[in-house]
């Protein structure tokens, strides 16, 4: 049962995404308590923020769902709190990926918008990877714990690592889709299916 559920997007995303203003009218419609952070370009301030912003919420009736780096910043911070997440196209090795964007970057949303993605981020995600590394052993994703979705029509990321980056819990593989998960709405009733919202 969740009451509480934190949705996070990805890198150069916002609040404004498809996907997050879909859960948000969802969710709010059903008297779940609702946050979804514009979060910073700093991984360790972001998922340092998370934690201070959720501190209160009650662990057995929270959870997460995060897409792209925002998934991975679910996955670590479902291992960090016990909660259950759902994980949309999530990056698996953002220190990588992210590595080749170093530098000023636009917002998605609003291309005026710039951000600056400093070379200390990307060591701060291989300290948020080695953090996933050390916790996942203990704590293993199961069907009941997490559900992934996962694109093999993913042109941003490889759709192999995502799936073993999410394995151990329930898998949704779709043999086309994209990366922003454009047919998201084919997939929403599962998603809420598996947080079995109830108001706060």
């Amino acid at each position: 049962m969740t009451t509480h559920l934190l949705y996070l997007h990805g890198f150069r995303s916002s609040p404004r995404s498809f996907k997050a203003q879909r859960m948000a009218a969802a969710v709010q419609a059903r008297g779940v308590h609702w946050l979804c952070p514009q979060l910073p370009p700093s991984p360790a301030q972001a998922t340092a923020g998370l934690l201070e912003a959720t501190r209160h919420w009650p662990r057995g009736q929270m959870a997460v769902v995060g897409s792209s780096l925002g998934g991975f910043y679910a996955r670590w911070f479902a291992l960090q709190t016990g909660c259950p997440a759902v994980l949309l196209n999530p990056a698996a090795q953002p220190a990588r990926d992210l590595a080749r964007h170093v530098g000023e970057q636009t917002a998605w949303h609003d291309p005026a918008e710039r951000f600056w993605f400093d070379p200390a981020y990307v060591d701060e995600l291989r300290a948020l990877e080695a953090d996933i590394a050390r916790l996942a052993p203990q704590h293993p994703a199961t069907p009941q714990n997490q559900l992934a979705i996962v694109a093999q029509g993913d042109e941003v990321l490889d759709w192999r690592e995502m799936q073993a980056f999410c394995a151990g819990g329930r898998m949704r593989l779709l043999a086309g889709s994209d990366h922003a998960l454009s047919d998201f709405d084919d997939h929403l009733a599962e998603v809420l299916d598996f947080l079995d919202l109830q108001p706060a």
